[in-house]
């Protein structure tokens, strides 16, 4: 088995504002099933208000309750729209799930870096909600038909990075997403990234820009296997599938770290020719994860 070539390029992300959210439940089930609803339609700012994922599950001894859970970052452009999209899909999408409560991940920030999050949902408790108290902290009990729902009433931001990415090149669909799929479970083993997309593995990367003026962004068609007739291709001879890793993350050392390990896996896996990266020449983000020099940038950011 061949090593892949790693292009001396790089991927190119943009600043985010980021939470952590930690939903608990009666069960490990419950938990993960409320944040993979509250992650739902959350892949990319394109076209989500947030961009959301499971971090990873808490036993019940690093839970504020006592129960077992999860924690779930969240990403938007600033903090506004970060807000809205977060109360919004606690309401929908966890407030409604049976047994469960929701608390801030990030208790260190400063008061103008919290969003309102409790004390948005507290109305729907139609003045039978109940404020309480510990600490510095505030929390909301909210009267529902199985008990209630608790929910803390700020939760802590600090800036994000989104878009850190790998494109994955194969000899094969199957080859590529097999490859694509072991350095997502990888990735998902770390802390303070998420793959937003889903299976972590995206197989519609975008480029800015369109020929049609109302869209944003559209089909990568230079990393298209169908069109390399039809237009200026990056594929190289024999690559035939083509799937990229998306991270967020809170920091440059995070996404950098899950790049690595990400290319780490890659590299062992068969029929994979190339790996590359997304980037659009500085003009969509400030930060540049280098992929011949990720080792690097982990050390100098961290």
């Amino acid at each position: 088995m061949s090593t892949p070539r790693i292009d001396d390029t790089f991927a190119e992300a943009f600043p985010m504002v980021g939470t952590r959210l930690i939903i608990t439940a009666f069960d490990l089930d419950l938990a993960i099933l409320a944040g993979m609803e509250f992650s739902g339609n959350a892949s990319s700012v394109i076209g989500c208000d947030a961009e959301a994922g499971i971090e990873r599950g808490l036993s019940p001894d690093l839970t504020p309750d006592g129960r077992p859970g999860i924690s779930v970052l969240a990403f938007a452009f600033n903090q506004k729209s970060l807000e809205a999209a977060v109360a919004s899909r606690i309401g929908q999408n966890v407030l409604t799930c049976p047994t469960t409560a929701c608390y801030s991940g990030l208790n260190d920030s400063p008061k103008e870096k919290r969003i309102k999050v409790g004390a948005q949902l507290r109305y729907f408790g139609d003045s039978f909600q109940i404020a309480k108290k510990l600490q510095d902290r505030r929390f909301w009990r909210i009267p529902v038909m199985d008990g209630e729902f608790l929910c803390e009433d700020v939760f802590g931001t600090q800036k994000g990075i989104g878009g850190g990415n790998l494109l994955i090149c194969g000899d094969s669909q199957l080859n590529a997403l097999n490859a694509a799929r072991a350095a997502a479970t990888a990735i998902n083993d770390l802390e303070d990234v998420i793959l937003p997309f889903p299976a972590g593995v995206v197989r519609s990367g975008s480029k800015v820009g369109s020929r049609y003026p109302q869209l944003k962004a559209s089909t990568n068609d230079k990393w298209c296997p169908t069109l390399t007739g039809q237009t200026e291709s990056d594929l190289q001879e024999g690559e035939r599938a083509v799937y990229e890793i998306v991270i967020d993350g809170f920091s440059e050392s995070a996404v950098a770290r899950a790049m690595q390990t990400g290319l780490e896996i890659v590299a062992g896996m068969p029929g994979i020719l190339r790996v590359s990266a997304g980037n659009y020449g500085g003009k969509l983000g400030p930060h540049h994860f280098h992929l011949q020099r990720l080792d690097e940038q982990m050390e100098t950011a961290s």
